[in-house]
């Protein structure tokens, strides 16, 4: 894959909620580019990268790990890097989960995907169209992990806040705005999720929820091992799941993301992994603001046998 450009530090931005519509597209043109119909981050990537993902060369032990963003990646990516591999597990291995299940459209380490062992884990946040070729030839397995909007929505308010190079505040109400139109990394939530599961045939892919997760992690990590192919016994699951939980992977530094350079987040402000919980939406969001994307879900979702806890409470996870 071809090496990324210079990362760029922006400076220069007031407020969106003073600027006119066309000064707010120009801030968000600067803060990402727009590829094939998605949004993507300007610092770690670029078109000619995305463009080669398609030709990247897949192996039927591949394994990609999918996801929005803000959907549970990085704490899928430590269950299948505890899955996966053993050192890891008994804690003789100490590598960050960012380099054991690496991103292919945002290799910031610049590695040699072709020179990993097998079975080689990725992570992802493409929709299907962009992901590599192969894939589409059921070649590999894909985890894909899906979360209830409205939190992936809170949680990324709460993630942009602490970019640096934003010199100004975004309020809740205009992120919420910006989300629902999909100008943000990823594009479109609903389009996300739709095009994945449409088209789920298509691929050898395993379909979980957020939710179904933190409801019930053991089961999640069983069902998990059975599609991947991977027997581990009972001590073994046991292990996976202690070292799943947040609270363990907030204090572990291998698995909570807090290398990144403060060029690319400012942890004075917050802290990559913040709450880990279902129903977060419910501290910021307004019944209005509720409805609002409960009747976007109705128009662009409800066709879809996909049901969202919004509350551990509920009954029926899907």
């Amino acid at each position: 894959m071809k090496k990324l450009p210079p990362r760029v530090l922006l400076s220069s931005y007031q407020p969106w909620a003073t600027m006119d519509r066309d000064a707010q597209e120009e801030a968000l043109n600067s803060l990402y580019f727009k590829h094939k119909g998605i949004y993507f981050d300007a610092r770690n990537t670029s078109p000619e990268v995305i463009d080669d993902i398609e030709h990247m060369e897949i192996r039927d032990d591949d394994v990609f790990l999918v996801t929005y963003p803000k959907s549970g990646t990085i704490w899928t990516q430590q269950i299948l890097s505890l899955i996966f591999n053993e050192g890891h597990r008994n804690g003789t291995e100490q590598v960050e989960t960012i380099e054991r299940v690496p991103w292919i459209e945002y290799n910031v380490m610049n590695m040699d995907f072709k020179s990993r062992p097998s079975p080689r884990l990725f992570s992802s946040h493409l929709p299907y169209y962009l992901m590599p070729r192969g894939l589409k030839y059921r070649m590999g397995k894909i985890l894909y992990v899906c979360r209830n909007p409205k939190d992936v929505m809170v949680s990324y308010y709460h993630f942009i806040r602490m970019i640096p190079y934003l010199k100004y505040t975004i309020d809740w109400e205009t992120l919420f705005e910006v989300f629902l139109s999909g100008r943000v990394t990823g594009g479109s939530w609903f389009d996300h999720v739709r095009g994945w599961y449409t088209h789920k045939e298509d691929f050898n892919i395993l379909i979980v929820t957020y939710e179904e997760m933190k409801k019930d992690l053991r089961s999640a990590v069983k069902k998990i091992c059975k599609f991947m192919g991977v027997n581990l016994d009972e001590k073994a699951i046991d292990t996976v799941v202690e070292r799943a939980t947040f609270k363990n992977m907030k204090h572990d530094p291998l698995a909570n993301y807090e290398s990144i350079p403060s060029d690319l987040l400012d942890k004075t402000k917050g802290h990559f992994l913040r709450k880990g919980t279902v129903g977060d939406w419910k501290s910021i969001m307004t019944v209005a603001q509720s409805e609002k994307v409960d009747e976007i879900y109705k128009e662009k979702m409800g066709d879809l046998p996909i049901n969202f806890l919004s509350d551990l409470n509920e009954e029926n996870a899907s």
